[in-house]
């Protein structure tokens, strides 16, 4: 058995709360004071006197040790999705969607915009990206000759 309140301020007020909680990041810019000799004063809340705004400083290195912690690990997935975005039933939760409100499903993906050569405006295959700095280290500090294009008109 579930026991669900309404929302007090409505469906936007719900919305605009967990926004907070979903896209935060580890210290918003109106809680930042100054930043001189390699200090940073920030405002911060004491709840063990009564939720006391309060303004810290630290040292730059300090206060980007502190910020770093809260940066999730690459690969880490900070929002999960749930319901009938998960990643489990999320087709035919969909499907069943797209029924319920009458909406046909979209037969065909749009096209992907394709790469035209800006020497002769055919059209390009990626086979590789890379970075400057990967092509200065491919090529060394010389330019690479011109190439000519040679197009595959597949």
């Amino acid at each position: 058995m579930v026991y669900a309140k309404p929302p007090f301020g409505g469906a936007e007020h719900v919305l605009n709360y967990l926004a907070c909680y979903t896209h935060r990041v580890a210290i918003s810019n109106h809680r930042l004071v100054a930043f001189e000799n390699d200090r940073v004063s920030f405002r911060w809340r004491d709840y063990a006197h009564g939720g006391k705004q309060k303004v810290m400083t630290v040292s730059a290195d300090e206060f980007l040790r502190r910020f770093l912690l809260h940066v999730l690990p690459k690969g880490l997935v900070r929002i999960r999705h749930f319901g009938f975005f998960a990643n489990r039933r999320r087709q035919t939760a969909l499907a069943r969607c797209r029924e319920l409100l009458g909406i046909a499903a979209c037969s065909d993906p749009p096209e992907p915009h394709s790469l035209h050569c800006p020497a002769c405006s055919g059209t390009m295959l990626v086979v590789e990206r890379i970075t400057s700095a990967q092509l200065y280290f491919r090529l060394g500090p010389r330019l690479a000759a011109p190439q000519r294009c040679s197009v595959d008109s597949s």
